[in-house]
This record gives C-alpha cells, structure tokens and sequence, in this order.
C-alpha cells in the first residue's frame, strides 16, 4: 500500500478534512533510529501530525513540530516539507532508565517536572518571498495546568485557542504504520442569518462520525476505506492525493555552512582533537567528514570570498 495523504470536504463545504497514512516512510525513519517504544510511537504520531497540518495549509514553506522534554524524551522533532518530504527524530536523556520500561505517558516522558514545551515553526521556502517564520507555542497543559493525555489532544488545543479552528485530530502508530484524521470546521461558512447554525451542526455531525473511527481501523484501513466507512451517507469530495515519503534535507554543501559558522578556532580545536570533523546528520544518520585539509579549504574559501554588492545587501 502507498503512503498516501488526502484531502476531503463534506457536504456543503463547511467540514474539510486530512487522512494521511505513512507506511513506507515510517519503515525508513526507523530503520534509520532505534528508538523504544513509547518514543517510536510519539515520534511516528509526530510524523504524521506534522504531515497533516501541512497539508491543511496554503503555506510554501516547511512545517516544523517540536517538542523538548524534561524527562526522559529530551528533543523530539519532526519537518514536513512542502512537497510532504518527511523527517523525525529524537533525542533521549543520557542517564535513560530501563526504555522497555519507559511510559508512554506524556508526562511522565517529555513533561515530568512541567517544564516541556511543543512548538510549531512555519519556516517559508523562499527567502526572498518576504514571508518571516513563524512560530506558535502549543501547550502541554490543560488549563487546569493537567498535561493532556496525548498528542492529538495538544494540537486540537493549540488549533482551537491560537489559529481559532474547531478541529479533531485521531493519530494512531504501530511499528508499521502510522495514520491519522484532522477534520476542521471551515471559518466563516455561514452566509445569511439563516444559515448561521448549519456549518456548527455539519461540524457537529462530522465529528460524530469521525469518533466511531476505531485506532485500528484508522491503522489497518487505507484512506478511501476510511472516508467511505465514516461518512457513507454523506457527500464526500475528494482531491487529487498526495504521495509523502522519507526525505531528509541535509548536504555536505549545508554542513560546510555550518563550518564556515563555527569559525576557524572552533575548527581547528576538533581536529586537534580528533583529527577530522565528523558531523552525522540527527534525522537520517548520514555521515560527514573533513580531514585537516579538506577543512583548511572550506576555512580558506571563506576568507578568499570577497564581498560583493549582492552580498554587502544581505
């Protein structure tokens, strides 16, 4: 089965919706990390989440969900390019207890002394396009100061309270595949006075329907299965879908970038040190090295760049 994301709307137009189903990008990202398994299960949610909210976009640019951690799940970050490229990764704790026995609890794994925090980068494409990025804080918390029980339950608060839209999100993740729903209330739908309740009542209804969705059949289903076991007696539109898969966005050209950053002291203190400069990329493990002379090049291309008029504008 292909990895898949697709958009729908419903009826009248007032209920849009994303399904997405990661199958082969999820056997990718694992095969790349061994994570445990309450940690494989939140970085895969994250996967598809991440995918999801893309898609709910009109937004050239990629989306970023992260979260940092103060209990064993220190970094968990996964990016959604705009053509539904895909990455994830995490970081644990060094001191990690038994992972067999690690909960998958949100509080007790990135929220244990209350001071985790999720957010989402909007990061645009093209810098010259003007467009800044962008990031909204997503809480962990409900306001009782209760961490939410999961994922999906953060993001609909986050939805609801910053961008202002009436969403359900269903995330569900195994070892083989990782799925999920995002089913959103369309603004500002009603037209006259009379009308005004029926996009709450489509959304109301939508919602229902959507809530009879089992986590293993949003699993075992693909995306058509699921539209037409859901809303059978309703009228489904569905868009051209779209194919994510495993992409990662590293290259040698953006780690000797990177370098150049450093600067020429840092450098050379990690050569003295270990002889060459080893970077591995966090999301998909590849590999970078320099040896003294290849770094000497990168350092001495630097400093023989003169400055331009273009460059002096930036």
């Amino acid at each position: 089965m292909n990895d898949q994301l697709v958009k729908f709307m419903l009826g009248t137009g007032h209920v849009r919706g994303v399904l997405v189903r990661l199958e082969a990008t999820w056997a990718e990202l694992q095969k790349r990390r061994n994570y445990p398994q309450a940690v494989a299960a939140l970085v895969g949610q994250m996967a598809a989440a991440s995918t999801l909210m893309a898609g709910s976009l009109k937004f050239d640019g990629a989306l970023v969900l992260q979260i940092q951690g103060d209990g064993p799940l220190k970094l968990a970050v996964a990016e959604c390019q705009p053509d539904f490229g895909v990455r994830a990764t995490a970081k644990m704790a060094d001191d990690l207890p038994d992972a067999a026995a690690l909960s998958s609890d949100l509080a007790a794994l990135v929220n244990q002394h209350g001071n985790g925090r999720c957010a989402i980068t909007l990061d645009p494409r093209n810098p010259e396009s003007g467009l800044q990025p962008y990031q909204g804080i997503v809480a962990l918390t409900d306001p009782q100061g209760q961490t939410l029980p999961s994922l999906a339950a953060m993001l609909e608060q986050y939805l609801a309270q910053s961008e202002q839209i009436d969403s359900m999100l269903l995330l569900a993740s195994n070892a083989q595949v990782v799925s999920g729903l995002l089913l959103q209330r369309m603004p500002g739908a009603q037209h006259t006075a009379e009308d005004a309740a029926q996009p709450e009542e489509d959304y109301a209804r939508a919602r229902h329907l959507a809530a009879t969705l089992t986590p293993e059949e949003l699993l075992e289903l693909a995306p058509e299965e699921i539209l037409r076991r859901l809303f059978w007696e309703e009228e489904v539109r569905v868009f051209e879908p779209q194919s994510p898969r495993f992409h990662c966005t590293c290259s040698r050209e953006r780690v000797v970038g990177m370098l150049r950053m450093l600067g020429r002291d840092e450098v050379e203190s990690i050569l003295a040190e270990r002889g060459e400069v080893d970077v591995r990329c966090e999301f998909c493990g590849q590999g970078y090295a320099f040896d003294a002379i290849e770094a000497a090049q990168v350092l001495l291309n630097t400093l023989a760049q003169p400055p331009t008029a273009s460059s002096n504008r930036h």
